[in-house]
């Protein structure tokens, strides 16, 4: 018998200015089938979170929509947990980064590091943007990379081709936030002297095997370099906590993020009683992971244990990273309808089909996962209706009808049973060193022996027959108590099927118990516990994906989340034909959010138009405007009806959504140039 063990878990914090995806929710449910499987194994595991609530995207985009930023990451965490609470994501606590919480122990951090002599200070040459009146993050100024040339690069690294380097080396950079040229201005700036912690993190990374052989191959490229210092410091104005010591500066959102791990914990220690230091603590025992995406290994694996090394805590026992999501093979595309937000699956699918599907793709790697629409549709329908709740709707019947519910005395089958529970201890070590994929193949190849037996029992058949019924029964029994042997394999997975089908069979699913199977028991009423996917389904979300793209409210300039999109000719350009149309008919879609049917007049010829205006129009105000379309764009089918044009609006959306509309004395049928 092991010692009880105690974890901790955390996913990464998802940025508070904007919606939970279908890419997000790998990590997300990755994290959640591990926890549950552990406190399903009788540990104790906690599971935290919480939004990622400060930096300049945050202050920049409460500015533009005309609220604070407060409002702005309150609206947005709510957002978030709604989603995350559909999709079945069982935190224990889910909180903020903007928190009493987390200033005390960044603020903490910070003072140790600078006491012990960790932090420095140096002025440097920082962009400076003089109509927006700001110093600009990396992320905030656009050029050519000075390394190989390519256009519209960040300026910390470029896509094209890896470099790194300083955003005053950028050729002809611009700022994202008005589009000026930055200059250059001396600015005082603190650093984390990262490279004190070079000997420490080489033994916590390669000695002491903390993270995943990939990771440490890929940062053994910085450590053989040499660390460099890390800013940790922004001016004013910026959205986050002030440094105590130092007026007008702020932490870089990196500085306090992180700590939002052990300030979500610190709360839920606060409201339950729970010995913070007993995880958080130098000499702690217990366990602690991260669960974290590729793209944000350098930070976890360096910055992250070095900053805990060096204030006084204790180092994570593993940080664990996943790949990115692709769909169809490529990757995600609003055009496309594969830019799938959390909400927008949510209104046509199950969350556990997506929690299944996952599941069968993870392993311990970094590689990335497909979401393939059609093999996803295929698998959950094959595994969950055919295997596994099939032998459930195949057994209850008889029983229910015939034993009054009752099942029987012993299994006619016990070896096959104890085959089933054997099977148990391989799929448990699967999940722990969270290769679901071969823990689904495992329950799938043991679904396949039970149905497998029910196949060559024939309930069915011998219910018809003169005394048969014991071997009905015990049959039946069989076959329900190797249904429960799955639906607890699959509990972690699963976890709203498995609550209705511990409903079904009155009794708990306990990964403690499956060596005893139910007899002499009383099972209650079948009720279906899962549906198919309609191949209907699938395309109505990716319609509405296409709509969400169309309707989405305007982040106008280069603030906009996408890049801009590959360069067309002017060629191209002139084959758009701009017509003025008369508004004849302005009504609303029966289940869209943001859409408006337009009945469009072009001088003669009618056009029917969806239009995302919803939120700055009512569609009495419409009708009789004139207004502009794209005449000559293909004709697009949408689950609402046929899509015959396009209306061109503009501005930064919600209530401020303007469409465009001709000079007095246009007439519906001309040209627009």
């Amino acid at each position: 018998m092991t010692d009880k063990r105690n974890i901790l878990v955390t996913s990464a914090l998802p940025y508070a200015n904007g919606p939970i995806h279908l890419g997000h929710l790998v990590e997300y449910i990755q994290t959640d089938i591990w926890a549950r499987f552990q406190r399903l194994r009788g540990e104790t595991c906690y599971y935290v979170c919480a939004d990622d609530a400060h930096g300049t995207p945050i202050m920049l985009r409460a500015r533009q929509d005309g609220i604070t930023p407060e409002e702005l990451i309150a609206a947005t965490q709510k957002d978030h947990e709604a989603d995350f609470a559909d999709f079945l994501i069982g935190f224990d606590n889910y909180y903020t980064t903007h928190s009493d919480e987390n200033r005390e122990i960044a603020s903490g951090i910070y003072l140790k590091l600078r006491d012990d002599g960790h932090i420095r200070t140096e002025t440097i040459k920082q962009a400076y943007d003089p109509e927006a009146e700001m110093f600009l993050p990396d992320r905030f100024i656009k050029g050519i990379c000075p390394k190989c040339d390519a256009d519209d690069q960040y300026g910390d690294n470029c896509e094209a081709c890896g470099a790194t380097y300083a955003p005053t080396e950028l050729i002809n950079p611009v700022s994202a936030v008005t589009g000026v040229t930055p200059v250059e201005k001396d600015s005082e700036q603190y650093f984390f002297k990262l490279s004190d912690f070079s000997d420490m993190l080489k033994k916590w990374m390669f000695e002491d095997g903390h993270v995943q052989a990939e990771i440490a191959n890929k940062q053994s490229e910085w450590l053989e370099e040499g660390l460099q210092d890390w800013d940790i410091s922004r001016n004013a104005p910026y959205w986050g906590f002030e440094i105590p010591d130092a007026p007008g500066k702020f932490f870089y959102v990196w500085m306090d993020a992180p700590m939002g791990y052990i300030a979500s914990f610190k709360n839920l220690c606060d409201k339950n009683d729970i010995s913070f230091e007993a995880y958080w603590g130098k000499d702690s025992k217990n366990e602690i992971y991260h669960f974290i995406g590729k793209d944000i290994a350098r930070f976890h694996t360096l910055f992250w244990p070095a900053v805990l090394h060096g204030s006084g805590y204790r180092t994570p026992s593993a940080v664990f990273c996943h790949g990115f999501l692709t769909v169809n093979g490529q990757k995600m595309s609003k055009s496309r309808g594969t830019f799938i937000k959390a909400r927008t699956y949510l209104d046509h699918l199950k969350p556990e089909y997506l929690r299944y599907y996952y599941a069968a793709k993870l392993s311990d790697g970094v590689d990335d996962i497909d979401l393939n629409l059609e093999d996803f549709r295929q698998r959950v329908n094959s595994d969950l209706v055919g295997k596994v709740v099939n032998i459930a709707s195949r057994c209850a019947g008889f029983i229910k009808k015939k034993f009054n519910s009752q099942l029987a005395a012993e299994l006619p089958e016990p070896n096959l049973y104890n085959e089933m529970v054997a099977a148990g201890e391989h799929i448990a070590e699967c999940f722990e060193k969270r290769e679901y994929s071969k823990a689904v193949r495992e329950i799938m190849a043991q679904a396949d022996k039970a149905n497998v037996y029910i196949d060559d029992k024939k309930p069915w058949v011998l219910a018809k027959e003169e005394g048969q019924e014991d071997n009905v029964q015990k049959i039946c029994t069989q076959g329900l108590n190797m249904f429960r042997l799955l639906m607890t394999y699959l509990k972690p997975i699963l976890p709203e099927t498995a609550e209705k089908s511990e409903t079904f069979l009155n009794t708990e699913l306990l990964w403690g118990n499956i060596n005893q199977p139910l007899l002499n028991h009383s099972i209650n009423k079948f009720k279906p516990l899962i549906t198919r996917i309609e191949e209907e389904q699938i395309e109505a979300m990716i319609e509405d994906s296409k709509e969400n793209m169309q309707a989405a409210e305007v982040i106008t300039g280069p603030l906009a989340d996408d890049p801009i999109s590959d360069e067309i000719q002017f060629d191209d350009f002139a084959k758009i034909d701009l017509r003025i149309a008369k508004i004849i008919k302005a009504e609303h879609v029966k289940g869209a959010d943001k859409l408006l049917q337009l009945t469009l007049d072009l001088g003669g010829q009618s056009k029917n138009v969806f239009a995302g205006i919803k939120s700055a129009y009512k569609p009495e105000d419409l009708e009789g405007k004139l207004t502009v379309m794209v005449a000559n764009l293909a004709p697009r089918k949408m689950r609402f009806g046929l899509s015959e044009g396009m209306v061109l609006a503009a501005g930064p959306g919600g209530k401020d959504l303007f469409i465009l509309n001709p000079d007095e004395g246009a007439e519906p049928g001309m040209r627009v140039k």
